[in-house]
């Protein structure tokens, strides 16, 4: 079995540049590849700090990214987006900003479409049994209660 490959500073520095400016980034998914290169604790500061600087790194900007995403694109509901920002260790401040980029009138009609959707896929031919279903799976989408209770209500 052939040695990991060490890095100098500079090395891991450009290796982390490139990671950044490829996808917006955490902090936690930074350390975990920092820890990968099996950097040493001070160029792990040195790197990280050199990050933020240069603006490779920015929390905010990362959990607006996120936000604006996992709702377009997945269709995630606030509180399971909520709990993946907080998984990935960003701040309370940080997710309440990034919380902000979700337009209410989307979020609403997004989860008008995404049952609408679902409904016509389920073939329980019992009422009650339907409902539960399609309250559990927009629950599991990360939807609050009230307003999948809401939504379920008025389309059965």
């Amino acid at each position: 079995m052939k040695p990991k490959k060490t890095y100098t500073v500079n090395e891991a520095t450009k290796i982390l540049e490139h990671f950044c400016a490829y996808q917006e980034r955490c902090h936690k998914e930074v350390e975990q590849k920092l820890y990968d290169l099996k950097m040493i604790p001070e160029a792990k500061e040195k790197i990280i700090l050199h990050l933020l600087q240069h603006n490779f790194l920015n929390e905010e900007r990362f959990a607006k990214a996120f936000v604006r995403g996992k709702f377009s694109i997945k269709k995630w509901g606030r509180i399971k987006i909520i709990n993946e920002l907080k998984f990935k260790n960003i701040s309370k401040y940080n997710i309440k900003s990034a919380l902000q980029e979700i337009n209410e009138e989307d979020y609403f009609s997004t989860l008008q479409k995404i049952a609408i959707k679902k409904l016509k896929l389920l073939k329980e031919p019992n009422t009650f049994k339907k409902k539960n279903k399609l309250t559990t799976f927009l629950i599991s989408k990360g939807y609050e209660f009230e307003l999948v209770y809401k939504i379920v209500n008025t389309l059965i």
